[in-house]
């Protein structure tokens, strides 16, 4: 672990010790809190600058858009990433920008917290139970209804998945609404979604014809990924191969590349970059299956709403795996290289 990290870690450590208790101060939500209150602005806040943490919030977002359709929706993110992956979305109002990195652009970050102190809302919703700024500005926003994150008892002993970084915030929201008296929801989670218009599928699908240049289907193959997340050169090369020997004869098999141009296979496949989100999302939204390693990528093939298969090094599927549209997180510490591709045939033959 390189020192940076290690100081980022134990800042995480100290900050979340010091914030975990904010909020426990508010009662839990009942009818006589809520019966007043009409919920049209909505403040939902994720301060993480990382496309993966982006695009995990929008199931939070189309559930508040489903529940309050006539709502506007501020969003309190990091970075500048957010406003690709919510450019289709209606309901969003203002997308509050934080600096990445607080110290280089001090009276922005600032005036960001400020804004949020003047502005009063119906209703705030962190997005991340682990977030100490998240807490902070949670408590900070002026709003009667305030949704800090934490899981409740009644919805862990309810849903075996409520550990999934996507999914607990929906059911959170759902909790403490049931506790205002709104119906009990209990319709499909949203799936991570990036509202491709069809133009956009339409140009994804010219991309992608121009590179494969025939009419088969397409498997799309993604060997990046950060530390020990990341798999070697050795285990894509014979995992490749195994690709290519079940598969090529019916698929097409191409690689999507990160900005760092780096392939763990050697550029063996056709392959394609894009820095646009959106057209990276629109391509991949015309192939098959997507498979990767644990990466912001990963997410936005989820997004893309196209079956993503994502390999584990590390135990932690049940947060951050890929679900819905026959989406798959496999563990390949306990899958083999022959298992995973087996999953993989499986999606592939399912019936539409």
């Amino acid at each position: 672990m390189s020192f940076k990290s290690w100081v980022n870690q134990k800042r995480r450590l100290v900050m979340n010790a010091l914030t975990k208790r904010v909020g426990s101060s508010y009662l839990e939500p009942t009818l006589e809190v809520g019966k007043n209150i009409i919920i049209k602005k909505v403040l939902i806040i994720r301060p993480n600058h990382r496309l993966g943490n982006q695009l995990l919030t929008t199931p939070l977002v189309q559930e508040v858009e489903n529940t309050f359709p006539e709502c506007e929706i501020d969003l309190f993110v990091k970075g500048g990433v957010a406003y690709p992956v919510f450019e289709n979305y209606p309901s969003i109002n203002k997308i509050y920008q934080l600096p990445r990195k607080p110290f280089s652009n001090l009276f922005k970050y600032v005036m960001c917290w400020v804004s949020i102190k003047r502005k009063r809302y119906d209703m705030v919703i962190n997005g991340d139970k682990d977030s100490s700024s998240g807490r902070l500005l949670t408590n900070l926003a002026k709003a009667p209804l305030k949704v800090f994150g934490d899981v409740h008892k009644d919805i862990q002993a309810r849903y075996d998945d409520y550990l999934h970084i996507s999914k607990y915030p929906v059911y959170n929201l759902r909790w403490y609404l049931s506790k205002l008296g709104y119906p009990e929801n209990n319709n499909p989670l949203p799936v991570l979604n990036l509202k491709l218009s069809v133009s956009e599928i339409s140009n994804g699908k010219q991309v992608l014809n121009n590179l494969v240049k025939n009419g088969k289907p397409t498997i799309c193959i993604y060997t990046n990924a950060t530390g020990n997340k990341c798999y070697s050169e050795e285990w894509w090369e014979s995992f490749y191969e195994k690709l290519k020997d079940n598969f090529s004869d019916t698929y097409n098999i191409i690689e999507m590349l990160p900005i760092e141009n780096i392939s763990k296979i050697n550029f063996k496949a056709p392959n394609f970059y894009s820095k646009d989100i959106r057209e990276m999302g629109a391509i991949i939204a015309n192939t098959s299956i997507f498979i990767a390693a644990d990466n912001g990528v990963m997410h936005l093939a989820s997004a893309a709403l196209i079956p993503t298969v994502g390999l584990f090094s590390r135990d932690n599927q049940a947060i951050y795996g890929p679900y819905g549209n026959g989406s798959l997180a496999l563990h390949t510490k306990v899958k083999s290289q022959e298992d995973c591709i087996t999953s993989i045939s499986s999606i592939l033959n399912a019936p539409i």
